[in-house]
């Protein structure tokens, strides 16, 4: 599985790990910031794509309306992990297949 996070603050690989998620089978990119997205979308080629609303220098839902406009492959999942429900809300309004708290990242089914 190939996994795309987009988040500045916490390390989403270690809050797995720590959540008892194995990692091993996945390969996992860390974006610390949405600069060049779509570019690093296009590139990396996620089946799961977890997106932060509060990222600089443009928004997680920013990233989402800019992908789902765009003509690139769009992921097999696509997740809202923002910290605030309503910013999560918002992307899953948009077509993010589902979202969470990202401190309970740990607790998705897309792991088993």
């Amino acid at each position: 599985m190939r996994v795309l996070i987009f988040e500045d603050n916490y390390d989403i690989e270690a809050m797995l790990v720590s959540g008892g998620i194995s990692t091993r089978d996945m390969t996992i990119e860390q974006r610390w910031d949405s600069s060049d997205a779509l570019d690093h979308i296009k590139r990396f080629q996620p089946n799961v794509l977890l997106l932060d609303h509060f990222m600089p220098p443009i928004t997680g839902y920013e990233v989402l309306k800019r992908l789902l406009a765009s003509n690139h492959p769009r992921p097999t999942t696509v997740i809202a992990i923002s910290s605030e429900a309503s910013k999560n809300k918002a992307m899953v309004n948009l077509g993010a297949d589902e979202s969470i708290i990202k401190f309970d990242v740990h607790t998705l089914a897309c792991w088993s």
